[in-house]
């Protein structure tokens, strides 16, 4: 009778636990229009008992468990936006239905990012029903993670608590960061002639060209981090101030999308693109400014950040004790005393392939460490998708986090 019990309330907290990532999936909550979701997840955190919940400035919703006062606090972090769906014929099933089939859901945000979104939300509904945790802990949802972190910028200078758990896909592994994002903008002049007589002019294409060049030969003498791998500089969107084919140019501007090590600022990664692109553009009788892009953002409150196009990288120590513990605490959760939990002691934290949260929580001097349900290799696809018992195990590890990490690091 009482494993009957048991089983049937497994069942149930995965049926609630669906419900709820079908309902985050069915409210559109792209990059700046987060507020419709922001009401439905204060209605949730409420149904399920929190009493301290706000809405800051910025747009982010927190909320906290109070616990006995004998650990430090700990903040569980995600996001509220997603990325367009793009092509609505192009998927399989439609992206905000969060279809259920076969143990999966389907749909935008299944994994980036409303899947570790509800797990947040289903394990700090678990501590609140149940014992007060040893320390407080947290759970905040940040507006504007697609488009630079702006939520995130707003929150790390006024986090309530020092490890920060940061919710994206990771297929329920950890992981210890990643390589950062310098968004740089070349902007090349030279002079401006009629197409018949180039001899005239100074074609800032050519110059571009060389700097293209000159990128591509020094790719492998960038940067380089064991765990992180080489910093890329990827050139992207190019742009002049013409619109007819007879024209030679006065200006170009070409965006060259850097990714950066740990250790990189956005104003090293200027600096050492403004010195090659001197080098090269001078015989051509052109100049060079290179430029970290600034941009006025506005969340959906009327909060309002001029913001640099820059996401920074962090890597934690893979002996680090905070990360240790947490992964002890990860296998107990996952697989008890099993030979699966031995097997799984040896395998060492990975990186994100993608900027995240984190490293703007790593710069504000507190500490990120990554975990969530989902193959990130499916964010940002029309194929988006998460398996439920993933999802289910995710609740685990994050309330089991919540409870322990902090406590056992004393």
């Amino acid at each position: 009778m009482q494993s009957t019990t048991v089983t049937q309330a497994a069942e149930t907290d995965t049926e609630q636990c669906v419900a709820l990532l079908q309902r985050l999936i069915a409210i559109e909550s792209l990059s700046g229009h987060e507020g419709a979701l922001t009401e439905q997840v204060v209605r949730e955190l409420t149904q399920l008992g929190l009493r301290e919940i706000e809405v800051d400035a910025a747009g982010n919703v927190l909320a906290v468990v109070r616990g006995r006062g004998e650990a430090p606090p700990l903040m569980l972090n995600t996001h509220l936006d997603h990325v367009d769906v793009g092509d609505v014929a192009r998927w399989p099933h439609s992206p905000c239905a969060a279809n259920h089939e076969a143990g999966v859901v389907w749909g935008r945000g299944a994994v980036d990012i409303k899947g570790p979104m509800a797990a947040q939300i289903a394990a700090i509904a678990r501590l609140a029903q149940g014992e007060a945790p040893p320390g407080d802990v947290w759970i905040s949802m940040v507006v504007q993670e697609e488009v630079g972190g702006l939520g995130a910028r707003f929150l790390a200078a006024r986090s309530p608590a020092r490890i920060v758990v940061v919710g994206e896909p990771s297929s329920n592994t950890l992981r210890r960061g990643h390589r950062g994002r310098v968004l740089l903008e070349a902007h090349l002049t030279g002079r401006s002639a009629h197409a018949s007589v180039p001899h005239q002019g100074r074609n800032p294409l050519f110059a571009l060209a060389a700097l293209l060049t000159a990128l591509h030969e020094q790719a492998g003498d960038l940067p380089f981090a064991d765990g992180l791998g080489r910093s890329t500089a990827a050139p992207t969107l190019l742009r002049t101030d013409q619109t007819s084919s007879n024209v030679i140019p006065a200006e170009v501007w070409q965006a060259i999308d850097y990714r950066c090590i740990a250790g990189e600022s956005s104003s090293s990664v200027r600096a050492r693109l403004q010195a090659l692109g001197e080098a090269v553009a001078t015989p051509f009788g052109c100049t060079v400014e290179v430029c970290v892009p600034v941009r006025r953002v506005v969340s959906y409150t009327g909060h309002t950040l001029d913001m640099p196009a820059d996401n920074p990288a962090y890597l934690l120590d893979a002996d680090l004790p905070e990360l240790r513990a947490a992964a002890a605490i990860r296998r107990r959760a996952l697989y008890g005393s099993s030979a699966a939990a031995s097997e799984d002691a040896d395998e060492p934290a990975a990186v994100w392939n993608f900027a995240t949260d984190g490293g703007h929580f790593a710069r504000a001097g507190l500490l990120p460490i990554g975990f969530g349900p989902g193959d990130e290799l499916l964010a940002h696809t029309v194929d988006e998708r998460i398996e439920v018992a993933e999802l289910i195990q995710a609740v685990r590890v994050y309330e089991a986090l919540a409870r322990e990490l902090t406590q056992t690091l004393g």
